[in-house]
């Protein structure tokens, strides 16, 4: 089991003397299905081992959602109960045109990073709040997870850990799976202006 990803991304037009309303775009699935919780902590809050300072966490489910993506929740919601999601939230194109990539997490990352030698340099190979290897070096009990100063490392047989503090570029790379949606927002925004596109979504476990 893990934490998956749902949403929809939505533009707003004005309804002349109304307020202006909320329409459905894209599918995020369509755009992006990728399990990846450093992304998900940073963007959202959301499985934030990586210590990120969440750029839009638990806003909620907006009141003015689109009748297409409030329809698509309203039905989740009856299968699956009002626990059946959590983390739901939003954030718009311009919020995230705004944002400094190269900003680093507030604390190093809660996993030690893992990495071998290999005839080209070190190569990671995973990263885990806990290990048997690691905590039978280190003296740790079974289950203990502890904070460890940025570049503190150990090497345990073959294998390199290390306390690392990751920034935002490595939690959602340029080239990475985020970004047929920035490219989707970012077409919307052309049309339609930065604060009138955003991304709603929720996530499941």
């Amino acid at each position: 089991m893990g934490t998956d990803i749902s949403g929809f991304l939505e533009y707003r037009v004005p309804q002349g003397d109304q307020e202006p309303g909320w329409y459905c775009a894209h599918d995020l699935t369509s755009l992006n299905d990728v399990r990846n919780y450093d992304a998900f902590g940073c963007l959202f809050g959301v499985r934030n081992y990586a210590n990120f300072r969440p750029l839009a966490a638990g806003r909620g489910f907006p009141t003015d959602a689109s009748a297409t993506v409030s329809a698509r929740f309203a039905q989740l919601t009856e299968w699956y109960g009002e626990n059946g999601f959590h983390g739901t939230t939003w954030i718009t194109w311009a919020e995230v045109k705004a944002v400094d990539w190269n900003e680093p997490a507030e604390k190093p990352d809660s996993r030690l990073h893992q990495y071998r030698q290999t005839p080209s340099g070190l190569r990671m190979t995973g990263k885990a709040s806990w290990s048997g290897a690691i905590a039978q070096a280190v003296g740790l009990r079974a289950g203990e997870v502890r904070e460890w100063p940025e570049g503190s490392e150990w090497l345990v047989g073959e294998t390199l850990y290390k306390s690392v503090t990751i920034c935002r570029s490595d939690a959602v790379t340029e080239t990475g799976e985020w970004r047929p949606v920035w490219k989707a927002m970012r077409e919307l925004a052309e049309q339609y202006g930065d604060d009138n596109v955003r991304l709603v979504v929720w996530f499941d476990d």
